[in-house]
């Protein structure tokens, strides 16, 4: 598939903030996927890790003993991704993709990991997470970390635009259907490399696929 315009220049933009040596966003998973799968998911299934950029989340999982595929639209983070599963002597899919571009697969995963992909317009968003309910087997899990509009006022990561924020009523309608398992929307301080450190404004989801 052809590459948008929007895709090479998100390419080209997450190339420059990835092209330094240290891991931006660290080499630790997400706090939030950590507690939830140790809690809810048994060793092996399929996983995705959307938009995984450097590869802190996939490497995590496939020490879980899950199967685990990613994707980023950056080739400099999956080059560090594949890096950091060689020295945790893990095997990870990894992949150079967009969510246009990325092949979906049908009733495929047991757990998509969506963490921080709040780059997703509001158009992007609606097909996104059509592609992650199609490709959830039933029963399967998706995971979701985000930012709240309070987000703005801490400044401590995250998008700049309201757009790309979470809300309550935004996340219910694109999950209609879906079984909410976990709901949480708080503050905490996070630490997550340089890009994400700080007192942040949070939501959290599981959702399960009926």
């Amino acid at each position: 598939m052809k590459k948008t315009h929007f895709a090479d220049d998100a390419a080209q933009f997450w190339d420059k903030r990835f092209s330094r040596d240290e891991y931006v966003f660290g080499k630790d998973p997400n706090a939030y996927l950590k507690d939830q799968v140790t809690s809810r998911m048994k060793s092996g299934g399929n996983a995705l890790c959307i938009a995984d950029g450097e590869g802190r989340n996939s490497v995590w999982l496939a020490q879980q003993g899950m199967i685990v595929e990613a994707f980023d639209i950056s080739p400099v983070a999956v080059e560090k991704a594949r890096q950091l599963a060689k020295h945790q002597l893990v095997s990870v899919a990894l992949n150079v993709a967009s969510t246009d571009s990325w092949t979906w697969k049908l009733n495929h995963y047991d757990l998509i990991a969506a963490i921080f992909i709040q780059f997703a317009t509001p158009n992007m968003r609606v097909d996104l997470f059509a592609h992650i309910r199609q490709s959830l087997k039933p029963g399967g899990y998706l995971i979701l970390q985000g930012y709240t509009p309070k987000q703005l006022e801490y400044k401590t990561g995250g998008p700049p635009s309201i757009d790309h924020l979470y809300t309550t009523e935004l996340i219910q309608d694109l999950l209609r259907g879906m079984e909410i398992c976990d709901w949480q929307e708080y503050e905490a301080e996070i630490h997550e490399g340089e890009g994400h450190r700080g007192m942040s404004a949070l939501m959290g989801v599981v959702a399960r696929k009926l």
